[in-house]
């Protein structure tokens, strides 16, 4: 047998990661190990790295490092994933998981088909829009009508060209742009001016996106530390809680991405965000370091 790194790998409609069971695999430099693992010419191939982990106060805990190496606070996609690796490889018995994050605990409900996981239900928590939180930079000076507690719909210059962003953190930062065409984008140009802008402390992600009615928006995505994904779940969250802000949807919707489509609801009773989505595993594999 060849000796190495067990590992498994899976995508969340086409956001996909390399995920390693830290209950039985050690990893002592996590984010030199993304940068190789995720190179998809001369590693794996996959968007990052996700560690599951014991908790001291949940079920699980998971660590996500994207392509860069860099250590992210949350992904969505990741956390309907490793929901469906703990039921299917037997650490938890449970229908409902408390997975630990560094954004916080969420709550993932899985669903089944044919006694299969195929994918969950995910408590997103609260967004938060407070734009300190975020964190996103307010000039001193705001224009008339601004909230000052919220970052709704700004001018901000990106590459020479203004654009209106609605700021929203769920968990990690986001950057929402209404536009039409977005197909038409040449996203590697324009997605790095937009994670690498000033306004933003610790860099962001930025999502593109078209409105197609008041219950769907298409998207596309530019994640911090990626480039260009399929999907993204937070960024689907954080697109959909935008939408609403807006006024360009109510707060249950269809969020359609390049790997398939994500529902969200923005529940008013308790204000959480809710992402339901599919799970699958690609394949299993031994990587050797």
């Amino acid at each position: 047998m060849v000796a190495g790194l067990h590992f498994t790998k899976m995508q969340g409609i086409g956001n996909d990661y390399v995920y390693v069971n830290g209950f039985e695999e050690r990893v002592d430099n996590p984010g030199e190990l993304a940068k190789r693992i995720s190179d998809r010419h001369f590693g794996v191939g996959s968007d990052g790295l996700v560690l599951i982990l014991p908790s001291g106060v949940a079920d699980l805990r998971m660590r996500m490092f994207n392509a860069d190496g860099s250590e992210a606070e949350m992904c969505g996609n990741a956390t309907r994933c490793v929901g469906k690796y703990a039921r299917d490889h037997g650490i938890v018995n449970k229908d409902v998981i408390r997975l630990e994050t560094a954004a916080g605990i969420k709550i993932i409900r899985l669903l089944f088909e044919a006694g299969e996981v195929c994918g969950a239900t995910v408590d997103m928590g609260e967004p938060v829009l407070a734009p300190d939180r975020i964190p996103v930079l307010v000039a001193p000076a705001l224009t008339e009508g601004e909230d000052p507690q919220r970052f709704i719909a700004r001018p901000v210059e990106v590459g020479g060209r203004t654009y209106a962003i609605t700021a929203v953190s769920m968990g990690n930062p986001h950057a929402v742009v209404f536009m039409d065409n977005i197909d038409d984008l040449d996203l590697p140009k324009l997605g790095p001016k937009f994670e690498h802008h000033p306004i933003f402390p610790k860099r962001t992600n930025t999502e593109f996106v078209e409105v197609v009615s008041s219950d769907k928006i298409r998207m596309r995505v530019w994640e911090r530390g990626a480039g260009e994904t399929l999907a993204c779940g937070t960024g689907a969250c954080a697109a959909a809680v935008a939408s609403v802000l807006n006024g360009h949807t109510g707060r249950s919707l269809d969020v359609e991405l390049k790997g398939g489509v994500l529902h969200i609801d923005w529940d008013k009773s308790d204000g959480h965000v809710y992402m339901t989505g599919g799970a699958v595993t690609v394949f299993d594999g031994v990587y050797v370091i």
